[in-house]
């Protein structure tokens, strides 16, 4: 397997790895190669994982292309392609030049397909599969300008760039709108969303553009268009000691908080999921001064508030975090 993750946090990946029984033959920049196949699914660091992956080398673009090519074409056989399939093309762009050679190598293989299977080269999809599931396609990672792996299957595990807003008080909005593809929902017209820790309002923005009802609690300032929106209640309170009356419930809580994350766990997390206080949730948890490895299996054990209240959740490191954790499901998996 070949596991692709933000570059620079790949030493966590390994560690992430091999907690789940892999073995780590090699990394580089956002990547690592393990030994065998391992439970993926509910590992928090990859964003890409590519299957039983193939390695391909080569000095120049012409035969790389081939040697790609050659390898899909050799898997097509019994199977028919009728609808568009991902053909993916990626490498660290932390390389200088590589992001070049993958171009090229790209247009070059493409050419070849196009030639031989021209219907199957029109149905191509370079963009990568959006939500979390496993995707059948081309999938090209290259770790350096020479060499590559080449699958045909991937588990795609939910992350990806989001598209910012304008009127978005802070970067953090990118967050939560990454976290709605990971968890498969989003809040709609009508629900209710109390956001702890709110200002300067990202994520209360992202629910109120949606028609959302927003309750925002925190004593900082809201900005950009979280400011005097009609859709969110700005309270000035503390977000450790708010708590819902007695008939109230959520649909969504938001919580991110830079707090050390045990702190979030016990006095947000808990009470709110245990109580049944919301319906889903997006939290995220800072790592900087914790061993994320060790927060990870804290988040997954008996003792978690997640386990205790019997929540459908996933842990992800997205491709807008940085030392940070989030974390997103909901009640219903009791």
């Amino acid at each position: 397997m070949l596991l692709i993750c933000q570059a620079g946090f790949e030493t966590f990946l390994a560690k992430e790895a091999a907690s789940a029984g892999g073995v780590a033959l090699e990394q580089g920049p956002g990547w690592v190669r393990i030994e065998r196949s391992i439970p993926i699914e509910t590992l928090a660091f990859p964003h890409l994982t590519l299957v039983a992956p193939e390695e391909v080398k080569g000095d120049a673009v012409n035969p790389l292309a081939q040697q790609v090519t050659e390898k899909f074409l050799t898997s097509l056989r019994g199977e028919r392609i009728e609808a568009p399939w991902p053909n993916i093309w990626m490498g660290p762009s932390e390389i200088v030049g590589l992001g070049r050679r993958i171009s090229a190598v790209e247009t070059a293989s493409a050419e070849i397909l196009k030639k031989k299977l021209s219907r199957v080269a029109k149905l191509a999809v370079t963009e990568r599969p959006r939500g979390v599931g496993q995707a059948r396609g081309l999938f090209v990672f290259f770790t350096d300008f020479g060499r590559a792996f080449v699958a045909r299957e991937a588990w795609c595990h939910g992350q990806r760039r989001m598209a910012d807003d304008d009127l978005a008080p802070s970067r953090s909005y990118l967050k939560v709108e990454e976290a709605y593809v990971v968890v498969g929902s989003e809040p709609h017209e009508g629900e209710t969303v109390c956001d702890l820790g709110a200002a300067p309002g990202g994520w209360s923005y992202s629910a109120a553009k949606r028609g959302a009802k927003v309750v925002a609690i925190d004593n900082g300032p809201l900005k950009g268009g979280a400011l005097n929106h009609p859709q969110i209640e700005h309270r000035r309170e503390d977000a450790f000691k708010f708590a819902p009356s007695a008939d109230a419930r959520f649909e969504w809580l938001f919580c991110d908080m830079v707090e050390e994350p045990h702190h979030v766990l016990q006095h947000i997390v808990g009470p709110w999921l245990e109580r049944g206080w919301c319906r889903s949730f997006v939290i995220n948890l800072k790592f900087g001064r914790v061993d994320p490895i060790g927060l990870l299996a804290e988040l997954h054990s008996p003792g978690s508030a997640f386990v205790r209240s019997r929540s459908r959740f996933a842990v992800r490191h997205l491709y807008h975090d940085r030392e940070e954790f989030t974390v997103v499901g909901d009640l219903s998996g009791g």
